[in-house]
């Protein structure tokens, strides 16, 4: 088993590049099979999460190569199977995009329930209302989730809470149905405006898309072109959280400082410094950062991503913070993890309280799921000593070289596997 074994107290000083955005690649991806030409998707992530889904798409007949490290050529046009494997769709959650990308090619969809990380009830049933509003029956027999409908006709979906997978899915399975499907309380997320982009460069026709209403008039075909996706919000806010957390000063390079102003704006109220540039931002501290509440909301509200990332900061903020998760029902399982490092955070459902102690201590820790393993990241380089991180798995699902990118800013990390010699001399 991998860890990563970190030395804390180094302050991280440079500039980082952030890479592509995971929430959009797994989406895009997904949408190419759409696609009846080939389609071109630049600034792909090189991220586990990616390789699963490319490994699906091949599964069902699509012909998927590399043009260069980050750029991705797929041709869709021989898949003929609407039927996905169960090994695979079992490794992330993003899987449930393929339900309506198969959909809305085939009419016809059969994807295994989909895996990825666990920390709260998720169910799809808004995904379904969409797809049962555009015609498709859907069921669920055998450990599988099957959609079909004889021809998919427009409609009016009105989604009784916000849900990004559920507006994505069902944007990908009205885009060539007939006639206008309209989403109203539709998310926002950066995420959801680049699906449509996409979609829109293969010749879709979405407007709204960064709006509560999308509207979608369907096409008789996409026919393919090249699309360049976002970068990572999630990813930026780590790295800043991380530059705040390191009293660092650090530059973000390559992100969209609009999709950032939430985690700014929490920032400069902690007493950190933020500066925006055209294409980046820079994160420095001197002086101690301040206690802060923190709720998430959908976009373009504090995202459910930085949640762990933030409560990783604040435990070792002098006073009492509130972090209040209005998205999901349990996603504080990480906080035990947390506790390993001195932190004090009492959890009451969906509140947490963190009494900030003044030096986190170096702990062997575990990455409960993918942004748990970012928050363990940013305690283990505040903490006094080393700290070991396991289940690395979780963490390679969606940032791209995490450990190769914070020893390019000082940090003293290296990733080992478990049954190799005590590693505290080498990172020192």
């Amino acid at each position: 088993m991998e860890k990563f074994v970190i030395m804390g107290g180094k302050r991280l000083v440079g500039e980082v590049t952030i890479s592509g955005a995971k929430n959009a690649a797994v989406a895009v991806i997904p949408a190419a099979l759409l696609v009846e030409g080939v389609c071109r998707i630049e600034n792909v992530p090189s991220i586990k999460d990616v390789d699963v889904i490319v490994d699906i798409l091949k599964y069902l007949g699509a012909k998927v190569k590399y043009t260069d490290s980050h750029s991705l050529e797929i041709n869709c046009e021989r898949v003929r199977s609407f039927s996905a494997p169960y090994e695979l769709t079992d490794r992330m959650r993003a899987s449930y995009y393929l339900i309506g990308a198969l959909l809305g090619r085939f009419n016809h969809a059969e994807v295994p329930p989909p895996g990825g990380c666990n920390f709260g009830c998720r169910p799809i049933d808004m995904h379904i209302k969409g797809f049962e509003a555009l015609g498709a029956k859907v069921s669920f027999d055998r450990g599988v989730i099957e959609a079909h409908a004889t021809k998919l006709q427009a409609a009016q979906v009105f989604m009784d809470i916000v849900s990004v997978g559920a507006t994505i899915n069902i944007m990908l399975a009205a885009v060539r149905a007939e006639g206008t499907t309209v989403i109203e309380n539709a998310a926002k997320e950066p995420h959801v405006v680049d699906v449509a982009n996409f979609l829109n460069a293969m010749g879709a026709d979405v407007k709204g898309a960064g709006t509560d209403i999308i509207k979608i008039r369907g096409v008789g075909k996409l026919s393919g072109g090249t699309y360049t996706i976002i970068p990572d919000q999630i990813e930026a806010g780590t790295f800043m959280i991380a530059a705040a957390a390191t009293a660092g000063d650090v530059l973000v390079k390559n992100v969209i400082p609009k999709h950032m102003e939430s985690i700014t704006a929490k920032l400069i109220e902690m007493n950190a410094r933020v500066e925006e540039f055209d294409d980046s931002i820079r994160v420095s501290r001197e002086g101690e950062l301040q206690k802060a509440n923190v709720k998430t909301l959908p976009y373009p509200g504090f995202p459910t991503d930085l949640q762990p990332q933030i409560v990783a900061l604040l435990s070792a903020v002098p006073g009492t913070s509130v972090i209040t998760e209005s998205v999901w029902d349990n996603r504080f399982q990480y906080v035990s993890e947390l506790r390993r490092f001195g932190a004090q955070i009492n959890v009451d459902g969906r509140v947490a309280v963190i009494e900030g102690v003044e030096q986190l201590t170096g702990a062997p820790v575990r990455a409960t799921d993918l942004r748990a393993g970012a928050s363990m990241v940013i305690a283990a380089l505040m903490a006094q000593g080393v700290t070991e991180i396991y289940d690395l798995r979780h963490i390679d699902r969606g940032y791209e070289d995490l450990e190769d990118k914070l020893r390019r800013l000082g940090a003293q990390i290296v990733r080992k596997n478990d049954d190799t010699a005590d590693m505290v001399g080498e990172v020192v």
